[in-house]
């Protein structure tokens, strides 16, 4: 049989240093696919996926929507099922659609294959726990950010333009590089411009995005909607309220 060796840790940490780390899951796969006659003629890995979201890459996609088939591939071996997801309709979700490839799910922990007619059943049973520990996780991080930015600290997530999120500390800090962005487009809007019309002028001053490309008048509107964080203040979710912030306010005085 040829199957597919799929790894994912969830978190940096645990592509680090981890039981759960690549090549750990790497080795548990390798061990059970030489026990039982199974060849591994490709790995697929993904690191730093969190297992909360169920976040997937495009490879992972690619081997549900793409173009892997059987043949060659007759099954996608895993080192524990909830590497292929914790939330169970999700993962009976992956698991229909790649049956429909004719190519099946191989879970090295559980080994649901080998317990016959109870191997559904179980299963069913060990992705609900799987389930029921992702919402616990969810809960808890919810609970944890909630008091922290009730204090006015950084929460997590991507940091805003204008700040950096500081290593180890996880604070929100200035981006130099990035408060004349910041300013400018505040300045400009305070004119009386409209979105359209900054991001006009953002592109021919010569402002790029993060990633290099042109700034679109979603980010600039959602700039300009979070002027009370570049004032100095903090707001965790749509139905937060404003508190005082810990980080450095970038909108102090005259914008220029």
């Amino acid at each position: 049989m040829d199957a597919i060796g799929y790894i994912r840790v969830s978190t940096d940490a645990q592509a680090a240093e981890d039981r759960f780390g690549v090549d750990a899951q790497k080795a548990t796969i390798q061990t059970y696919a030489n026990q039982h006659g199974i060849s591994i003629i490709k790995w697929i890995i993904d690191e730093g996926i969190s297992g909360v979201q169920d976040e997937r890459s495009d490879e992972f996609n690619n081997i549900v929507y793409g173009d892997i088939t059987n043949p060659p591939y007759q099954a996608v071996v895993v080192a524990k099922s909830d590497r292929i997801a914790r939330d169970i309709n999700l993962y009976f979700y992956f698991k229909m659609l790649l049956l429909k490839k004719d190519i099946k799910i191989i879970s090295v922990a559980e080994d649901f294959g080998m317990l016959g007619a109870f191997s559904s059943m179980l299963e069913t049973f060990t992705m609900f726990v799987a389930e029921q520990e992702r919402n616990n996780i969810t809960r808890r991080t919810a609970s944890g950010r909630a008091i922290k930015s009730e204090q006015g600290g950084y929460a997590g997530g991507k940091a805003p333009y204008g700040y950096s999120s500081q290593r180890g500390s996880g604070k929100l800090v200035i981006n130099p590089a990035e408060v004349p962005l910041i300013q400018r487009i505040f300045y400009l809007r305070d004119e009386g411009c409209t979105i359209k019309a900054i991001v006009e002028t953002l592109g021919a001053e010569g402002y790029r995005t993060r990633k290099g490309g042109d700034f679109q008048m979603s980010t600039v509107q959602y700039i300009l909607a979070n002027r009370k964080t570049y004032e100095g203040y903090y707001k965790y979710g749509k139905d937060g309220e404003w508190v005082k912030g810990q980080h450095e306010a970038i909108l102090k005085g005259d914008l220029q």
